[in-house]
């Protein structure tokens, strides 16, 4: 029996959820030696996982506008952490990342720098000053710091844009994995997928979405780094592969050499068939040259301090000093999982192409191979794909494909691994996709809800009916989200870099030059956030439609064209304008003392 506060006890009752996970797994394997089915075991997992998510979200419910808005301030800091991680590694994060990397090697590496260099400048130019400000979210930081409802109405249409970019990708992700694990149509899928992230947030707001984000945050990683230490173990690369990394990639590159990869004028493979034909080629920019490694990750970068969702994130912190303890707790649990990526991509490379390996399928016959059960299951969803182009009936390196997504849910079944581990990858997917959805809409519903209907419609509005609205704006944003992945118009890793350019288009200088700049003032920040955003968007669809841009930035790295946009006009308008008043620039100098009371406290 637990007594006493729950902040108080929180280590306690997340060592026992965490005990309680690792039974679970050890009662599925036991059954899968008892015959238990393999689909059996991945709708154990993905329904049991959700269903603990929807009982935390349901305990969590609440009817406090502090607590459905920033859990009521009071997350301790290594929690809070370990919520931002979990609503930071996205299903990109935790499904796609590896699958880039697996298709283009280092160059999906300036993800990982960016990602994780973006909380640098989280920590030291934002997050403990939006803190110290008092806000509830990041359009009411500028709605309360430049003045006037425009500048509150264009910061939800720059987070509205970014975060919807964003949100489509995590349905998406939880689509496919629910597709594979339940054995339905991706179409229907996305919308299980959707029920099941609502189910987190539509009670509880940030206080239902925080606990559930630190449960899904145990099931991810214990997902990711199972299997990589298992699999590393099982190939003889060491426990813990991370060290043998150089080794296992030469190895990789012998390989290739040795099998004829070949290789197109788009740095693509060649020969892919229609049906694949996107696996590579979405991503051919990525790597095409230092300064392409260098844009990406500094885009990446700049993005990830504009982001609303995790900005939000900092606001549920007791205190300025416990939001920047906060920060170094997120990107050591990032880490965790960061670190991993690329050791996963790799092992899962040498499974199926090292021919001394008993997993290698380079070298069998066609038939053999689309013999496999693992090859069977994931050719039926559309993820792989072998071809006897030279009818030779052996398959050939460049005769085999498979889609980014399956790169991390396949590896376990490729490697030999029970599939019980494969159940276990399958829900930590899950998790992964469902706290960053859960993050994304919520950021959403909150901003329109608070900002525009409490702040400029209604301003008399009571708590209930605020809460009301903002739950309906949940359900609205979640199904017009899953209705656009549904379609697959872009792929996971795509649509989450376009939102993080949408982001930084829009929000980043607005953001940093309110907290550092006193001299910024109301008419540069509508023409920051207004031309940023039109003047990324612009160059996207620009290059989209056949433009061959310039200066090396890419459809994954407009956002540098949008933010200097943003930067350049916001910075002219403002000195060619009055002023804030004396009022404002004392509320700025009192927002970058890193201690005290909050500027604008309850609200």
């Amino acid at each position: 029996m637990i007594k006493g506060n729950f902040i108080d006890n929180l280590p306690k009752v997340y060592g026992i959820y965490t005990g309680g996970f690792l039974g679970f797994i050890i009662i599925m394997s036991i059954a899968e030696q008892m015959g238990m089915t393999a689909k059996t075991i991945g709708i154990c997992f993905v329904a049991f996982t959700v269903a603990i998510y929807a009982i935390i979200g349901y305990l969590s419910r609440t009817a406090q506008a502090d607590a459905y808005y920033v859990a009521g301030r009071q997350v301790p800091t290594v929690f809070n952490g370990m919520a931002t991680a979990a609503d930071w590694m996205s299903g990109a994060s935790f499904v796609a990342m590896a699958g880039g990397i697996y298709f283009k090697g280092y160059g999906y590496m300036a993800l990982l720098v960016g990602w994780t260099g973006g909380y640098v400048l989280v920590a030291s130019l934002l997050a403990p000053y939006l803190r110290k400000f008092g806000c509830y979210t990041v359009p009411d930081f500028i709605g309360t710091r430049y003045g006037g409802n425009l500048t509150r109405f264009l910061a939800v249409v720059v987070l509205t844009v970014a975060s919807f970019t964003y949100v489509t990708a995590q349905i998406n992700a939880t689509g496919t994995i629910a597709s594979v694990a339940l054995d339905i149509p991706f179409q229907y899928a996305v919308y299980v997928g959707l029920i099941s992230i609502l189910l987190c947030s539509m009670l509880g707001g940030m206080r239902g979405v925080t606990w559930t984000q630190v449960a899904q945050y145990i099931v991810l990683i214990i997902a990711y780094l199972l299997p990589v230490f298992w699999i590393s173990n099982k190939m003889g690369a060491g426990f813990f592969p991370h060290f043998m990394l150089a080794d296992e990639v030469a190895r990789i590159g012998e390989l290739e050499q040795q099998f004829g990869f070949v290789k197109n004028s788009a740095g693509d493979l060649a020969n892919v068939p229609k049906g694949l034909a996107g696996i590579t080629k979405a991503h051919s920019a990525v790597n095409a040259s230092p300064w392409a490694f260098i844009s990406l990750a500094l885009a990446m970068m700049m993005g990830t301090a504009s982001l609303p969702h995790v900005m939000m994130r900092y606001f549920t912190t007791p205190s300025v000093k416990a939001a920047r303890k906060s920060v170094g707790w997120s990107l050591f649990f990032i880490f965790l999982l960061y670190s991993s990526a690329p050791m996963l991509a790799t092992l899962s490379k040498l499974s199926l192409i090292d021919p001394s390996l008993p997993t290698g399928i380079i070298g069998k016959s066609i038939a053999e191979v689309q013999s496999i059960d693992w090859y069977q299951n994931w050719n039926q969803a559309n993820l792989m794909f072998v071809s006897d182009f030279n009818g030779n009936g052996t398959l050939e390196l460049n005769e085999f494909f498979m889609g980014g997504k399956a790169v991390v849910l396949a590896t376990p079944e490729i490697a030999g691994l029970p599939y019980v581990i494969s159940g276990l990858v399958a829900a930590g997917g899950m998790a992964a996709a469902m706290s960053t959805a859960d993050g994304l809409i919520l950021a959403i519903a909150n901003a329109i809800s608070h900002d525009v209907y409490y702040k400029i419609i209604d301003p008399k509005a009571e708590t209930a009916k605020r809460l009301v609205v903002a739950r309906v704006l949940l359900v609205v944003i979640g199904f017009a989200g899953a209705t656009i992945a549904a379609m697959e118009i872009q792929g996971i890793l795509g649509s989450v870099i376009w939102a993080f350019d949408f982001a930084m288009s829009g929000l980043f200088f607005p953001l940093v030059l309110g907290v550092w700049w006193k001299r910024a003032n109301r008419q540069g920040a509508i023409a920051g956030m207004a031309l940023g955003l039109i003047s990324g968007a612009w160059y996207l669809v620009w290059v989209r439609t056949g433009g061959s841009g310039f200066l090396g930035i890419t459809q994954l790295t407009f956002g540098i064209f949008g933010s200097a946009v943003s930067l350049v006009s916001m910075v002219v308008v403002s000195l060619i304008t009055s002023e804030p008043n004396a009022a404002t620039q004392k509320m700025v100098d009192e927002v970058r003392v890193p201690s005290g009371r909050s500027i604008i406290g309850k609200q």
